[in-house]
């Protein structure tokens, strides 16, 4: 991922990301420092948060990455998977019925997701709900589309 531009988000645009952040996830980001990342390579822009990138936009909405669930852990839209996804998820792989243990209710079609393992509730990945919440758990079919992974090019993105 190769840098075009780097600033500073002013005041308004952080209290709008904050908010936005706090409604879905219900997360209270507070950092000193936000910058924002454009790249000439990708098409993503990053938010740093002192410095860590812990928000990114997906098909141009913000939302934390692996990297911020794991710095404010989410309350909402939040899909946990089993000890035998793991590994997939961890690899990009979209996330099957089977694998899931529990999903949030707040979850619908399209919106954006955190993907955590049961036992530590670590996040693994964001992906993309392709059903509500409270239809995740079942037997077969895929339900979230996987956009960014531990190990992946934005997880593994230093200034």
């Amino acid at each position: 991922m190769q840098v075009k531009s780097r600033h500073h988000l002013r005041s308004d645009e952080i209290d709008e990301l904050e908010a936005s952040l706090a409604d879905q996830l219900g997360i209270d980001l507070d950092g000193d420092s936000y910058e924002r990342v454009e790249f000439t390579d990708v098409d993503r822009d990053v938010i740093l948060v002192d410095g860590d990138p812990l928000v990114a936009s997906f098909d141009g909405d913000l939302f934390v990455t692996v990297r911020g669930a794991n710095t404010y852990p989410p309350e909402s839209h939040v899909v946990t998977v089993d000890r035998g996804a793991i590994s997939f998820v961890s690899d990009g792989a979209n996330v099957m019925r089977p694998g899931i243990t529990e999903a949030t209710d707040d979850i619908g079609p399209g919106d954006l997701v955190v993907i955590v393992e049961e036992v530590h509730g670590k996040a693994l990945a964001i992906g993309r709900a392709e059903t509500d919440g409270s239809e995740m758990i079942g037997e077969s079919g895929n339900v979230v589309e996987s956009l960014h992974h531990v190990g992946d090019e934005l997880y593994e993105f230093q200034v």
